[in-house]
C-alpha cells in the first residue's frame, strides 16, 4: 500500500491500527489524514456450545496465533493449550467447525464486522484481556503533500479516536515493540476530557508481566504515551521486549 501511495496509483489507504507497526515512523512522504471512530476494543470467545472462558476444562484448545492473547491465557488460564490459527475470521471459524480447535478468541468488532456477533459465547472485559495497541480503529493513510485528499477524509475522523491512538502509538513507539512482542494497552478518553492510558507487558510465556496506568489532561496524548513507556522501561521493558526474536 505504501509503494502505491507514494507512486501516485493510489491516493489512499485504509488501515487496521492495531496491524501497523509502530516502532518506525510511517514512511516518508505519507501520513494519517484521520482516524474513524472507535469500535468495540474487547475479544470474544467463540465456543460452539456457549461456554464462558472459565468454563472451558483443562487441556481445552484455543485457537489463536496473537501472542498478546497467549500471553494473556499463560497468566489467567494456564490449564487451556493454545493452538496456532491464522487466517481471515471466517476461515478460522471454517477451522473451529472442522475440529482444529474447541474455541477461538476473536476481536468483538471482527465478529461485527463478518455480521456474526451472535457467534460470541462470551464478550471478554479488557482487564480479563487487555487489547492491543490500536484495538478497533481505521487510519487513513494519505500522501503528506496531497492536501486535497486530505482535506476530504478528514471531517470523516473522530477526535476520540486521534488522542487515544496517538496516546498508543507513542507508548508502543517509545518501547519499541514490535510484532513478536506481547504488548498490551488501551486510553479511554473521559468526559471531562482526561485521557487514561493503561498498559501490559508480557513474557510469552506469562510468567512475567509490567504494569502501569497514568492519565494526562486532553491535550497531551503523545506526552502520556511517553510517560507511561518510561514508566515500563523503569520497570524492565526494555530487556523483556529484547529478549523477544523480532
Amino acid at each position: 500500500m505504501d509503494a502505491a501511495l507514494l507512486a501516485g496509483e493510489a491516493d489512499l489507504a485504509v488501515h487496521c491500527v492495531k496491524d501497523v507497526p509502530a516502532d518506525l515512523p510511517l514512511p516518508a512522504g505519507t501520513v494519517f489524514a484521520a482516524y474513524l471512530k472507535r469500535d468495540d476494543i474487547r475479544d470474544a470467545l467463540v465456543h460452539p456450545d456457549g461456554l464462558a472462558l472459565d468454563q472451558l476444562p483443562a487441556g481445552a484448545r484455543i485457537g489463536t496465533s496473537s501472542v498478546r492473547r497467549v500471553a494473556q491465557l499463560a497468566v489467567s488460564q494456564p490449564h487451556l493449550t493454545c493452538v496456532p490459527m491464522r487466517g481471515n475470521a471466517n476461515r478460522r471459524l471454517e477451522k473451529l467447525a472442522a475440529g482444529d480447535a474447541d474455541a477461538l478468541l476473536l476481536a468483538v468488532s471482527v465478529l461485527a464486522r463478518i455480521g456474526c456477533p451472535e457467534l460470541a459465547s462470551e464478550v471478554l472485559s479488557v482487564e480479563t484481556m487487555c487489547p492491543p495497541i490500536g484495538a478497533g480503529v481505521l487510519g487513513l493513510q494519505c500522501r503528506e503533500g496531497d492536501s486535497a485528499t486530505i482535506e476530504a477524509v478528514a471531517g470523516l475522523g473522530d477526535a476520540d479516536a486521534w488522542r487515544e491512538t496517538t496516546a498508543e502509538r507513542m507508548l508502543l513507539h517509545v518501547l519499541q515493540g514490535h510484532c513478536n512482542s506481547p504488548i498490551a494497552g488501551y486510553v479511554r478518553a473521559e468526559r471531562d476530557g482526561r485521557l487514561s492510558l493503561r498498559a501490559r507487558v508480557f513474557t510469552p510465556d506469562g510468567k512475567t508481566v509490567l504494569d502501569a496506568h497514568e492519565w494526562a489532561g486532553p491535550l497531551a496524548p503523545a506526552t502520556l504515551g511517553t510517560s507511561l513507556a518510561v514508566a515500563l522501561l523503569r520497570q524492565g521493558a526494555r530487556e523483556l521486549i529484547d529478549t523477544i526474536p523480532h
